[in-house]
């Protein structure tokens, strides 16, 4: 299959105006192929060749014009239309074509708690064409008009209004639309519908999930309606579209897709099991994100893959924003420094790092593969950053005027810059040269020099050559009767570069650059600061500069200038007292995902587990009188997956409950029992036994990652063969399987996969494509084995086997991890 390049995309734009698509869909006809009949009007602006995309099971006929082409002049993904004249065309195709079970293309998945079948359409990038002809390529806009034939117990929804006649459901016409954003979700859903400002509304999920769906729609739409609301004050376009559906849908591989009016989600967002707070927001925000999207993306599209930040960046900043401004959910900005902002600063420290604008993407693939931590999270950073110089006001002015001006079309950076240049004063594309098109993190180091009668003054020392807007701030210790307090005395406010010293009085306790994390850059603390730390984190008065704080650790045991044991030593004095949740979660993640399963050498691991699990243990006990569940949840959940003996968890299981609760739901049952495979204090009886009880999808994927992690040559024979041997695997069974397979505690048994894994990985990958691919790279490898023989077979692999693009940059990051993580281990050696 041939991907679209940068140049091939901009000739076929010079060349043709699309009108429109008449999209006739037939999905009656059987468990692997549905039919699709395309008829696509365009002109032609000049005599000259092009082609239409297509990826079909069998193409029946094709006709230009009346006349018919040959169905065997497809080469690969590619239909030629030579010799066309300048002047209106009809292309008419009729194929069958392949439902997917990666998530790509149009989907189909049959849920095993009912029977009941459902499809829907994932057609970002290229896997439009896995669904029906087109000329797939972000610039060629269109109107979309759709009608599918489904079994009679389904519902239909599509981009527009959908209405039913004789079996056969037609969607309202779109506005002008690109192709990778055209949706269609089939099956006998269940609908929570309402209407919002003369607009339907809706919800819908697989009917399994309807109880559950149920109990959290008027969360659900309360924050759609107060995000549609609120951007509706910041934006001067209206909503583009005619409805607002919003679909949970099973085994979907992303987060959500953006498509106009039939937003779809991953169903992990329809709670079927307790969950937190932060859980709770997070999904809000996931809301939030896509409709931005509305505007950035789908009103105004980016021109080509290289302005990926124009849609992401954006939809994550203001989903961010928006949230807090609008919602209950005020203080999302912590739980974006500590989960997200980690995200983008490890990508951007890798060899695979790229702007957040880079210059050229050459093609689709390689556009792929910047949808990461820097088009998202380091984006979204770089918007803050740029709103706290320009001011907000400036900001969506000239957003406004973005809007105005390319709204149905396509715009660029350039356009963009332009734009916000119009709206002020400032050098908006100095910023945008120093933001967008530089790689890398900078650091921000502290330097405290002494003054006349006990003043101090500061200077800040940058490695980098962004500027940045932050404040810095002064911290001094509680004199007062509690103690154990740091109280700010004051927030400084500086533009880096500046080389002259600020006076800053005496010296604080605890001086924190980026207090309030307006930046993107990594920081560093003077050495009284840093015992600061270490001994009074936790007395720091406001979350987000707790969570500052600790990505600074995180940070610095990273870079190998703070031991792990040492991060392990703080989080065990402080994480205790910690009253946000995602600051909990967020350090107890990085704590046993990297620290203990990677940084820390074999024989140093048991005794990071047990400090983690007297961690735990610590807020279990501070959460018995029941006043905060959702902290207690997040220790339940970590003492699971640490626990080094089965004993305890164990005795979970068997009593259904957790002493003093909260009682073993289906997510915390799975939980224990994959800690307990792993351990060897379970058999496959008592996982046949669990999925009785929970003949769910996720009842699936938990046993199959139970079974994966079974101490047993069999299990894991078994499970190697399930991923590569063959392509049975959903891309969710996949994963679940992945998940289970490696294990630090099993490092002798599964060694012999260490070698086997990149062979059958470029395989797999080649067989079964990019969402696979990823699976692969992400899940698949074996992060515990750090080593220099892991290291040098990947390196080999990367040199002599040649990846698909997807795996490729999967497994450069994961080696570059694995390096980071030998360098952490050797300096801990010293």
């Amino acid at each position: 299959m041939s991907v679209l390049t940068r140049d091939e995309a901009q000739t076929r734009a010079e060349l043709l105006d699309v009108h429109h698509y008449t999209i006739e869909l037939d999905l009656t006809g059987g468990d692997d192929t549905f039919d699709s009949r395309t008829l696509i009007r365009f002109a032609a602006r000049v005599d000259g060749d092009t082609f239409v995309e297509l990826k079909p099971a069998e193409l029946r006929t094709v006709t230009l014009d009346g006349h018919p082409l040959d169905p065997e002049a497809l080469d690969g993904n590619r239909l030629a239309l030579p010799n066309l004249t300048a002047g209106e065309h009809e292309l008419r195709v009729d194929a069958r074509m392949r439902y997917s079970r990666t998530g790509e293309g149009m989907h189909r998945f049959t849920d095993p708690t009912d029977g009941e079948t459902y499809v829907y359409t994932q057609l970002f990038m290229d896997d439009v064409q896995r669904v029906f002809a087109a000329f797939d390529q972000p610039d060629l806009k269109a109107v979309f008009e759709l009608s599918v034939t489904a079994p009679q117990n389904w519902t239909v929804l599509a981009n527009g209004i959908t209405e039913q006649t004789d079996g056969v459901w037609t969607a309202a016409p779109t506005p002008l639309i690109s192709t990778y954003l055209v949706a269609v979700a089939a099956g006998p859903w269940h609908s929570v519908r309402t209407e919002h400002r003369g607009l339907p509304f809706g919800l819908h999920c697989r009917r399994s999930l309807a109880p559950y769906l149920e109990a959290d729609a008027d969360e659900l739409l309360d924050v759609t309606r107060a995000c549609f609301d609120r951007y509706h004050e910041k934006f001067d376009e209206p909503y583009p579209f005619d409805s607002y559906d919003q679909a949970f849908v099973p085994e979907f591989n992303a987060g959500a897709m953006e498509n106009p009016g039939l937003v779809t989600f991953r169903d992990e967002f329809v709670y079927r099991s307790a969950v937190t707070d932060t859980e709770r927001q997070t999904r809000a925000m996931v809301i939030a994100h896509e409709m931005a999207h509305m505007w950035f993306g789908d009103l105004v599209t980016l021109k080509w893959w290289d302005d990926i930040w124009l849609n992401e960046s954006f939809a994550e900043y203001m989903g961010y924003q928006t949230l807090t401004e609008a919602t209950r959910f005020s203080d999302t900005w912590t739980d974006f420094g500590v989960t997200r902002k980690s995200w983008g600063y490890d990508a951007d420290q890798r060899p695979s790092t790229h702007p957040v604008a880079p210059e050229a993407v050459d093609d689709t693939a390689s556009a792929l593969l910047n949808f990461d931590g820097i088009s998202y999270a380091k984006g979204a950073s770089a918007l803050r950053q740029l709103v706290a110089w320009l001011g907000e006001k400036d900001f969506l002015a000239g957003i406004n005027a973005h809007f105005a001006r390319h709204k149905y079309g396509n715009a660029t950076l350039a356009d963009f810059i332009d734009n916000l240049a119009g709206a002020t004063d400032r050098d908006v594309h100095a910023w945008a040269d120093a933001w967008l098109r530089t790689t890398g993190v900078d650091t921000l180091t502290p330097r405290i020099t002494p003054g006349e009668h006990g003043t101090c003054a500061l200077t800040v020392d940058r490695a980098g050559s962004r500027p940045h807007r932050i404040a810095a701030g002064l911290y001094d210790r509680d004199l007062g009767d509690d103690g154990g307090q740091l109280v700010l005395r004051e927030r400084l406010h500086l533009d880096l570069p500046h080389t002259e010293a600020n006076p800053i009085g005496k010296r604080p306790a605890l001086l924190l650059l980026n207090d309030g994390d307006l930046t993107y850059a990594k920081v560093r603390f003077d050495p009284e600061s840093f015992e600061t730390v270490r001994k009074e984190l936790s007395g720091l008065p406001e979350p987000l500069t707790r969570a500052v704080v600790w990505n600074a650790l995180r940070d610095a045991v990273r870079d190998g200038e703070l031991a792990p044991a040492a991060y392990l030593e703080t989080a065990r004095a402080h994480l205790p007292l910690e009253t946000d949740l995602a600051v909990v979660q967020g350090v107890l993640a990085f704590a046993s995902t990297y620290i203990a399963d990677r940084y820390l050498t074999p024989e140093e691991r048991p005794a990071a587990l047990a400090t983690l699990s007297e961690l735990c243990r610590d807020l279990i006990r501070r959460t018995e009188d029941g006043d905060n569940p959702g902290l207690r949840l997040i220790a339940v959940r970590h003492r699971i997956d640490v626990a080094a003996h089965p004993d305890t968890i164990a005795a979970w299981l068997a009593d259904g409950t957790v002493p003093g609760g909260p009682e073993l739901d289906p997510e915390l049952r799975w939980r224990v029992l994959a800690r307990l495979a792993v351990l060897g204090a379970t058999d496959e009886a008592a996982i046949a036994a669990e999925l009785e009880r929970d003949p769910s999808a996720t009842g699936q994927e938990g046993a199959a990652r139970c079974r994966a992690a079974l101490p047993d040559p069999e299990a894991k024979a078994r499970a190697w063969e399930a991923m590569f041997g063959s392509d049975d695997l959903s891309n969710y069974l996949f994963t679940a399987t992945a998940r289970g397979f490696w294990q630090p505690e099993q490092a002798d048994l599964v060694r012999e996969y260490v070698g086997r894994y990149y062979a059958d990985a470029v395989a797999v990958a080649d067989r079964r494509g990019p969402a696979i691919a990823d699976a692969a790279g992400r899940w698949a490898f074996p992060a515990h084995a750090v080593d220099a023989d892991t290291l040098r077979l990947g390196e080999e692999c990367l040199r002599d086997a040649d990846p698909i693009p997807a795996l490729h940059r999967k497994l450069v990051d994961q080696l570059d991890d694995l390096a980071r993580a030998l360098r952490v281990q050797r300096a801990g050696e010293k």
